[in-house]
């Protein structure tokens, strides 16, 4: 018995980020402020790492009183500005902690899950489509026994730090900490490693404040590029400013939203800075962020009137396809490469530029939104729960989905274009079916992930995926077989079986046991007699045809 579908969840607007950053380079350093930075940011960051060690200690014994006192010791070694900013990136940091705990707990239960399933069945069983069977072999039952015991002891541990409200965070990152005592498989000595880590720990960011003289108090950057900071207080010998600030060198200049960022710092309204080191090309870099006005979602049906383009994630491409507002495939499918290997860096890259491709294309075609899936593959990228299939896991891993989102929900709103997302249930399995082969012509190979952006777009245009058979020939439907019928909620092809009629078709038709036609004498067709109208009588003789 087929699996019954799940039902569909419906399609919506994808909300604006409410929020944006640029970022730009320090230029023209000189030698001294390069090392009043250092100075301001390592001791900024040794107060910081002070901070988050007695806050995640504390479990849930924290209140608005714990957190003033925590302040009110920072304030006497920084500034009251800088101890704020302290303070809430300490709580930042430690939600961010306790979501990423959560996540790590649910796939420790979902493994441990899978393999109690597994090891429950017999050894050789054989598993279904949905449902895995039991291990090989007794080596390999063995070994999934014993790595069940290590992922429970794990699952009893993270469960009691969840518990008792502890994290286990690291300043500048877990990885980056294990790989001092890996140096020789990471391609580094003990310098390079000391001064990324040095670079990761700096702290020198800084929140905006409304009203304030150019939205900053703290890190303060003019309309012409000037930026100051105000120095901590054991560090007020090292101003070169007023008001024991310190001026650099260099200025900057904001190339992408440039005339939004000095709208807001003339007008006096709250722009945070953070300054990050990159020990890789010894750069300094700033970058400013702000809160953006909130904008009213467009309505759904308002976003796909000119028609919406599919778009289809995978591992190296991105398939897309323009619909028309009726949901018809028009033109010709585009795909979007891109190579998600090396370093993030070139990872991110490859990924925007196929984005770009993407809106240029979307914006020359005249559409007003684009539609993708809302994907999330949290639970379903585990070695437990896809066994052997190394590839398999490899590529569903591989699709940028959380990066992806994020990036194309900030880049369509830059070109004016609406992000819709739908439910993936079924998009591949039902594009494939239904719109590959009709699609497919000599001079076009429609492969399985452009019909499935095909069924993205037409499930964000409210339309059914499944489409309409082919009318028959109009001289004899009989002759062609199924009538042009529309799939049912529950049939799994395009076809349904043509409506039995009782009795028989044509006089051609050997007798069964259905009913039989009956008087064909009705059926009068003009300028001839009915087929069963007699004019004359003629019967076999009784002699045979041949001596």
């Amino acid at each position: 018995m087929a699996k019954p579908f799940r039902p569909i969840r419906a399609s919506f607007v994808v909300r604006e980020a409410s929020g944006c950053a640029v970022r730009t380079r320090l230029k023209d350093l000189t030698a001294t402020d390069v090392e009043v930075l250092r100075q301001v940011g390592a001791h900024l960051g040794s107060l910081a790492s002070r901070d988050l060690r007695l806050y995640a200690s504390a479990g849930f014994e924290r209140s608005s009183v714990s957190w003033a006192v925590r302040k009110q010791a920072l304030t006497s070694e920084c500034s009251s500005r800088w101890a704020g900013a302290i303070t809430k990136g300490t709580h930042d940091q430690y939600a961010l902690a306790r979501r990423a705990q959560g996540a790590h707990l649910h796939g420790l239960e979902s493994a441990v899950r899978a393999i109690r399933e597994r090891l429950a069945k017999p050894v050789g069983s054989r598993g279904s489509k949905r449902e895995p069977g039991g291990y090989r072999s007794a080596f390999e039952w063995r070994h999934k026994a014993q790595r069940l015991r290590v992922l429970e002891a794990r699952h009893a541990q993270v469960k009691a730090d969840r518990d008792a409200g502890r994290v286990r965070v690291v300043r500048g990152g877990k990885r980056l900490a294990n790989t001092r005592h890996h140096l020789d498989e990471a391609g580094l000595s003990e310098t390079r490693w000391r001064a990324r880590w040095e670079a990761a720990r700096l702290f020198l960011s800084a929140d905006g404040e409304s009203g304030k003289r150019y939205g900053n108090e703290t890190i303060r950057v003019t309309p012409d590029g000037q930026v100051s900071i105000k120095l901590p207080t054991p560090l007020e010998h090292l101003a070169n400013a007023p008001h024991g600030r310190y001026a650099l060198t260099g200025r900057i200049l904001f190339r992408h939203r440039g005339e939004e960022w000095a709208d807001r710092v003339t007008g006096h309204r709250a722009v945070a800075y953070d300054i990050r080191h990159d020990p890789l090309r010894d750069r300094w870099y700033l970058t400013a962020s702000w809160k953006r006005p909130s904008l009213h979602t467009v309505p759904l049906e308002t976003a796909c009137a000119d028609g919406v383009i599919g778009v289809d994630m995978n591992a190296d491409h991105l398939a897309a396809y323009r619909l028309d507002a009726h949901g018809n495939p028009a033109g010709e499918p585009r795909r979007f490469a891109y190579d998600l290997t090396g370093a993030a860096s070139h990872r991110d890259a490859q990924l925007r530029h196929a984005l770009t491709r993407l809106m240029h294309w979307a914006v020359a075609t005249g559409v007003g939104a684009v539609a993708i899936e809302d994907l999330d593959f949290a639970d379903s990228t585990t070695r437990e729960k896809h066994g052997r299939r190394t590839r398999f896991r490899q590529t569903i891993s591989g699709i940028p989905t959380g990066r992806l989102k994020a990036r194309i929900v900030n880049m369509a709103a830059e070109h004016g274009l609406t992000v819709v997302a739908v439910d993936p249930a079924y998009t591949s399995q039902w594009g494939a079916q239904h719109w590959k082969t009709p699609l497919t012509t000599p001079a076009r190979a429609v492969t399985r992930h452009d019909a499935a952006a095909i069924a993205i777009g037409r499930r964000a245009l409210g339309r059914p995926v499944r489409r309409r058979t082919a009318t028959p020939p109009h001289d004899r439907s009989d002759r062609a077989g199924h009538r042009a019928v529309q799939a049912g909620p529950g049939d799994r092809r395009r076809e349904e079986t043509r409506p039995s009629i009782p009795g028989q078709r044509t006089r051609s038709a050997t007798p069964d046991t259905r009913a039989k036609a009956g008087d064909q004498r009705a059926q009068h067709r003009s300028g001839h007699a009915a087929e069963h109208e007699k004019t004359w009588t003629w019967t076999q003789g009784s002699l045979p045809l041949s001596l």
